[in-house]
C-alpha cells in the first residue's frame, strides 16, 4: 500500500482492502504476475541464496532418503540410472594414436594396468568396491543425494599409491562461514568468482563427529560430481526434487488402499443377544448362566451353539478402489516426465505400447543416460583416468620416456558405455545397413550404441574370416557374393 491506501486504511479498512484489490486485478499485464485472488498464496521466494537454501536442502535431503529407502517408486527410478548409465561399467580404452612408436603395445599396457587398479584392494581406500561398483554408487548418489564427493588420497602402496575416497555430501561442514578471508558456503571455500578453493569435511574421532573443527582439503585434491543449475550456485540439489511430493502421493494412495482393501476382506459377525427373561428390577430370574462368546472366531465347518435368544449378524463391507491403477498410472508418468524417463520404465508396465511407442521411449530414456554418462566422465572418470597415468608413469610401471612432454599423445582415449538393444534387432540391423550403404551412418557410431569399437569389430570379423578360410580351405561366408561377382566380371575376357 502507498501512503494514500495506509491513511484510507487507518480511516476505514474496507475501503482500503477493496481499493487496494481493484489495483491489484487492474496493474496485472500477465496472469503469471498478477497478485489476485487466484494467486493470493503464491508468493516463493526470488532469492536463490545458497544459505537460504540451506534448511530445504536438507530437508529434501533426508526425504529423498528416505524415499530411497521405503518407496518401490523411488527404487525404480534409481535402478534404472544404474543399469542403464553404468550396467558392467564403462569401459576404458587407451588410444595412443599409431603414429607413436610401439602405440599398439603401450595402449595394451595402459589397459592391462587400468584393469588391475579397478580391483576393490587397489582403487578404494577401504578396499571394499571395485571401481564399477563405486561407479553404481556414485550414480546412485548423484540421483538421490544431487551429488557426490571424491577425494584423490594417495597411500603407501608401492604399486598402486593412488585410491580414492568417496564422502557424501552430508560430511561437508556448514558451520565453517569463512577461512583467510575467502567465503565458505556450506562446507564449500569459494573465491570472488565463485569458483571452489577447498572443501571443509566435518572433523571425526573414530564414528563420533568432533564439532567446532573441520578437515580442509584442497579444491584440486577433490571431484564434486553434482549438476549445476543456476550461475550462483555453489551445493547440490537432489535430482528428486520435483518428483518427491508425486512419489510421497503414491505411496500414501497406495498404503491407503491396501488398508482399504484389508477392510472388504474380512467378515465380522457381530452377536445380537435377546432380552432377558424373568421380572424386572432387583428380581431378575434367569433360567442358567449364559456362555460367554470372549476370544471365539470363526473357522471352517466350525459348528456353534448360542445362548437363548441370541441371533448371529454377518457385517461385508461395501465397496471397492476401481480408480487406482489411473491414479497411480498419472502420478508415475508425472514423476517420470519431471526426471526425464517414461511411464514404461519406472513401472515397467508394457501393456499399452506398440512398437513404435516403444521405440520412441527407448530413444528419450537414452538421451537422458547419454547425458548423465557424459556428466560422469568428463567429470569423474577422466580426471581419475588421469592422474592414474601419471602416477604410473612416476612408479615407473609405464615406461615412456616422452611422457611429460607429449602428455597429450599418450592420454588420449575413449569410454565406451555399456550397449544398448533393440526391442526387433532386424528391423534395427535392417536401417543400420541401409544407413551404412548411403553413408547416412557411419559404423562407428553403430558400434558404440552398443558399447563396441568398431575397429575392434572389424579386427575381430578378419580374424574369423581368416580361420574360416584355413578350417574350410575356401573363403567365408560373407564374401561369397563379392567373389562371385569378380568372377562373372572376368568369365567375358576368357
Amino acid at each position: 500500500m502507498n501512503w494514500l491506501e495506509r491513511t484510507i486504511a487507518a480511516i476505514s479498512p474496507q475501503w482500503a482492502y477493496k481499493r487496494q484489490a481493484w489495483r491489484s486485478g487492474m496493474d496485472a499485464l500477465y496472469d503469471s504476475g498478477s497478485r489476485g485472488r487466484l494467486n493470493m498464496n503464491w508468493n516463493p521466494a526470488a532469492t536463490a541464496d545458497e544459505n537460504k537454501l540451506r534448511v530445504e536442502r536438507n530437508l529434501m535431503l533426508s526425504r529423498a532418503r528416505d524415499l530411497e529407502r521405503n518407496s518401490d517408486v523411488a527404487e525404480a527410478i534409481i535402478d534404472a540410472f544404474e543399469r542403464n548409465v553404468v550396467g558392467a561399467g564403462l569401459t576404458l580404452q587407451a588410444k595412443v594414436p599409431k603414429s607413436v612408436p610401439g602405440a599398439d603395445q603401450i595402449n595394451q599396457k595402459i589397459e592391462k594396468l587400468w584393469k588391475e587398479f579397478s580391483k576393490a584392494e587397489n582403487c578404494d581406500i577401504t578396499a571394499t568396491q571395485s571401481l564399477e561398483e563405486i561407479e553404481e554408487m556414485l550414480v546412485r548418489r548423484y540421483v538421490v543425494d544431487g551429488g557426490i564427493l571424491i577425494v584423490k588420497v594417495f597411500t603407501d602402496d608401492k604399486r598402486f599409491p593412488f585410491k580414492l575416497q568417496v564422502r557424501e555430501v552430508d560430511e561437508l561442514d556448514p558451520l565453517t562461514t569463512s577461512f583467510g578471508g575467502n567465503r565458505v558456503v556450506d562446507g564449500i571455500e569459494i573465491n570472488q568468482f565463485g569458483r571452489p578453493l577447498a572443501y571443509h569435511f566435518k572433523k571425526f574421532d573414530g564414528t563420533r563427529q568432533i564439532h567446532g573443527e573441520s578437515v580442509r582439503i584442497e579444491a584440486d585434491k577433490v571431484i564434486f560430481w553434482r549438476r549445476k543449475t543456476s550461475p550462483r550456485q555453489v551445493r547440490e540439489l537432489s535430482l528428486l526434487r520435483t518428483a518427491i511430493p508425486r512419489i510421497k502421493d503414491a505411496n500414501q494412495f497406495i498404503e491407503a488402499v491396501s488398508v482399504k482393501e484389508r477392510v472388504l476382506a474380512c467378515l465380522s459377525v457381530f452377536i445380537k443377544k435377546g432380552s432377558p427373561t424373568g421380572s424386572i428390577g432387583r428380581g431378575v430370574n434367569t433360567t442358567g448362566k449364559g456362555s460367554s462368546y470372549d476370544g471365539m472366531s470363526l473357522s471352517p465347518g466350525m459348528i456353534g451353539e448360542l445362548n437363548p435368544g441370541d441371533e448371529v449378524q454377518t457385517v461385508i463391507p461395501a465397496g471397492q478402489a476401481s480408480n487406482t491403477k489411473d491414479f497411480i498410472s498419472t502420478l508415475i508418468r508425472l514423476v517420470g516426465s519431471g526426471i526425464g524417463l517414461s511411464y514404461e520404465t519406472i513401472s515397467r508396465d508394457m501393456s499399452n505400447v506398440n512398437y513404435s511407442s516403444a521405440r520412441q521411449g527407448l530413444i528419450e530414456d537414452r538421451k537422458t543416460y547419454k547425458k548423465m554418462q557424459r556428466s560422469l566422465i568428463g567429470t569423474v572418470l577422466s580426471p581419475i583416468y588421469l592422474l592414474f597415468l601419471e602416477t604410473m608413469f612416476l612408479t615407473g610401471q609405464l615406461e615412456i620416456r616422452d611422457f611429460m612432454q607429449n602428455k597429450e599423445l599418450y592420454t588420449a582415449h575413449v569410454w565406451i558405455p555399456p550397449g544398448n538393444t533393440w526391442i526387433d534387432p532386424m528391423k534395427e540391423v535392417n536401417a543400420n545397413k541401409v544407413a551404412l550403404e548411403s553413408n547416412q551412418d557411419t559404423l562407428a557410431r553403430i558400434c558404440a550404441e552398443r558399447g563396441e569399437d568398431w575397429r575392434d569389430v572389424v579386427m575381430q570379423r578378419a580374424e574369423e574370416m581368416k580361420l574360416i578360410q584355413e578350417l574350410m580351405g575356401g573363403v567365408a561366408s560373407g564374401q561369397n557374393n563379392a567373389s562371385d561377382g569378380a568372377d562373372e566380371e572376368q568369365q567375358p575376357d576368357e
